[in-house]
């Protein structure tokens, strides 16, 4: 694995494999790395010849407050993880590499930014879409890889890849879960073990609604909100609990008649997590 971290020098590096029409795939990432990225490093690995995954804790994306200062960042533990998983190429820009002296060009998102997180974080997707679309200016991938979990920033980047006519396939990897359901997030780590079992409860929620959905046949919405309410009682405060479009991302008014993604954002103590579960209609 090769560890870059100038545009020049990954440039240098990818351009001949780019010219012998090899397949490049690419992890962004901000750190802290988690079997979740894992998953995504291995699917890369398993469908391009070349994988880059990249680390950058992108300061645009954070808010007044948030937590950019402490976000958890573990380089070594990283580096293996991208060597265990088959990354080639590991790329570690520092802020001025991105974002240089007198940088003022940025990536609007649109009304897809304006829904669910975008509501609390005012300005975070449009950091997103930036640092997103200059990383695949940059590494110029053939298939860009992001979990499930992110289910709004998939949604943007998707949209922004088709506005902006980039020549990069989205590919969505199923969130990862521990055994008992909670899913892996970085942020998992500001938990302690009370914290750890209360955010259990947005899971438990989450899948509860899924099951109602899957195995009972429930289709209303305000049925299946219920459900994982009832559930998510170990959150201090829940941020938003909605049941949307897959595609559009505004709430469904009636009956569930197309793919549909139930999201919760929740505070457990002091530390924000995201959730969600999709809901597919059965194959007629």
């Amino acid at each position: 694995m090769r560890v870059v971290r100038s545009i020049a020098d990954l440039r240098a590096l990818l351009r001949p494999l780019r010219d012998e029409g090899k397949r490049i795939g690419f992890v962004p990432t901000m750190g802290f790395l988690h079997e979740g990225h894992g998953a995504l490093i291995r699917q890369s690995a398993a469908r391009c010849d070349a994988t880059v995954v990249s680390i950058f804790v992108n300061p645009t994306q954070f808010g007044p407050g948030e937590d950019l200062a402490s976000y958890p960042r573990d380089l070594e533990r990283d580096q293996n993880l991208c060597l265990e998983t088959g990354a080639t190429v590991l790329f570690l820009p520092e802020v001025g590499e991105i974002y240089p002296t007198g940088f003022q060009t940025h990536v609007e998102p649109g009304h897809l930014a304006d829904t669910l997180c975008g509501r609390y974080r005012p300005g975070h997707f449009r950091g997103v879409a930036t640092v997103v679309a200059k990383l695949f200016n940059i590494v110029q991938p053939d298939l860009a890889f992001f979990g499930q979990k992110d289910f709004q920033q998939i949604a943007v980047i998707r949209r922004m890849a088709r506005d902006l006519n980039l020549p990069v396939d989205v590919v969505v990897v199923p969130t990862v879960r521990e055994a008992d359901g909670l899913a892996l997030s970085s942020r998992n780590t500001y938990l302690d073990e009370d914290g750890r079992q209360r955010a259990l409860t947005l899971s438990r929620g989450l899948l509860a609604a899924k099951a109602a959905f899957d195995e009972e046949g429930e289709r209303e919405p305000a049925k299946l909100l219920e459900t994982a309410r009832s559930l998510m009682t170990g959150a201090d405060s829940i941020q938003y609990l909605e049941l949307v479009d897959a595609q559009t991302l505004e709430p469904l008014q009636g009956p569930v008649d197309r793919s549909s993604a139930l999201c919760v954002a929740a505070y457990v103590g002091s530390t924000r997590l995201i959730d969600n579960v999709l809901l597919n209609l059965p194959a007629i």
